[in-house]
């Protein structure tokens, strides 16, 4: 499934052909094809962003980026609509964006604020929003995750489709194998893409897998090889690939061959953004001045909105917001929801709150404390000793 477009003869009027016109519009509305080019470069552009804020200190902890590979993610997101869900593993940013998250959003989270897009707890690998599943920090845990959204698609009777996602480096994953099992069986609504980028981590695929044409892998499951580095044939491939899925016919496996390691020079060369541009602009879809026009939309917008981020509060140091979003409202522990845990967490936020508005504060309570050999001791005292239990874990 790879589109391959003969360049236009030098000296000839730059137009866009009855056939490939007809060519285009199999694949998408030829008027919107711009928006792809900008879409991708937008995500390039805030990953240059996080790259930035990482190496001045600012990011913490892992910062997974998809620098050149946002054909993959914009490709996928214009061929479905936002009734379909997605999931992916830890290299997530492009598909947050996609799926409806905005940049400040995205990069506020990366900087741990509370306004971040996973309130500043998930960081880089953990993204989440409507229709889209995250962001899974632990390799190939998300395929079974995936899998059950798309059971419960079909058991809904929805009429959508689950695209999901994970990187060669979960392909030798036993849950990746027991997902393909338990689609087929049932034949499931959900499309598997492999994004093939040659490495996992800092480990060549020659070096980790027998077999590295992944798309073969599902045996039982049709499989395709799809050039990522084409956001059209990402685009063509994922259209069919939802018909065929729709039409009932079970699960599809896709590999996106693409790549990240842009200190290679070959591959430098082959570049989506870039390469969409020259083409577009070689075949009269687009004209050099709108994209630069788009160039300069996307870093006005890029760089206010990180901006933005970059001035978001922390979020407050109090022991109850550790326990939100963990359980599902009314699931969790008795302990949580009563007895004297739940008072203590709440003596303490309120503690936490007045010490954040009024710079101090004494609290006088009842609350005792169980422990685990039964011992009890009185909650009234100083609020210094609240924190002192806190910054210690108790």
């Amino acid at each position: 499934m790879l589109l391959r477009f003969a360049p236009r003869p030098a000296g000839a009027r730059p137009f866009l052909s009855p056939t490939g016109r007809r060519l285009l519009a199999h694949v998408t509305n030829v008027e919107s094809i711009p928006k792809l080019y900008h879409d991708m470069s937008m995500i390039r552009r805030m990953e240059l962003a996080a790259d930035n804020l990482y190496k001045q200190r600012k990011i913490r902890g892992f910062c997974h980026l998809s620098t050149g590979q946002e054909a993959v993610a914009v490709g996928i997101e214009h061929g479905i609509t936002k009734h379909d869900k997605l999931i992916t593993a830890y290299r997530s940013h492009g598909f947050t964006l996609m799926r409806g998250g905005t940049i400040k959003s995205i990069i506020g989270e990366l900087l741990g604020r509370r306004d971040g897009i996973s309130f500043g707890k998930g960081g880089s690998m953990h993204m989440f929003c409507e229709s889209f599943f995250g962001g899974n920090g632990i390799v190939g845990a998300n395929v079974p995750l995936g899998t059950g959204i798309a059971f419960a698609q079909q058991y809904n009777d929805a009429g959508n489709v689950t695209i999901n996602l994970y990187g060669d480096g979960a392909a030798n994953q036993g849950q990746v194998f027991e997902s393909f099992n338990m689609a087929k069986l049932w034949n499931l609504p959900v499309i598997f893409g492999c994004e093939n980028n040659k490495y996992g981590m800092g480990t060549s695929v020659e070096r980790a897998s027998a077999m590295t044409e992944y798309y073969k892998r599902g045996q039982y499951i049709p499989g395709l090889r799809v050039n990522g580095m084409d956001v059209l044939a990402v685009l063509a491939a994922i259209r069919h690939g939802k018909r065929f899925v729709q039409a009932g016919n079970g699960p599809l496996l896709y590999e996106y061959q693409t790549y990240r390691r842009e200190e290679v020079q070959s591959e430098r060369s082959n570049d989506p953004i870039s390469n969409l541009k020259e083409r577009l602009v070689d075949w009269g879809v687009m004209a050099e001045d709108e994209a630069k026009a788009i160039d300069k939309d996307v870093r006005e917008k890029v760089n206010e909105e990180v901006s933005e981020a970059e001035k978001m509060p922390d979020p407050e140091p109090r022991l109850d917001v550790l326990f939100e979003d963990i359980y599902v409202r009314g699931s969790e522990p008795s302990q949580r929801r009563e007895g004297p845990w739940a008072r203590v967490t709440e003596v303490i936020g309120q503690a936490h709150t007045m010490l954040h508005r009024q710079g101090t504060v004494r609290i006088q309570t009842d609350v005792r404390i169980t422990t685990r050999t039964d011992r009890q001791q009185a909650m009234n005292e100083p609020v210094e000793k609240v924190r002192s239990l806190m910054q210690s874990g108790g």
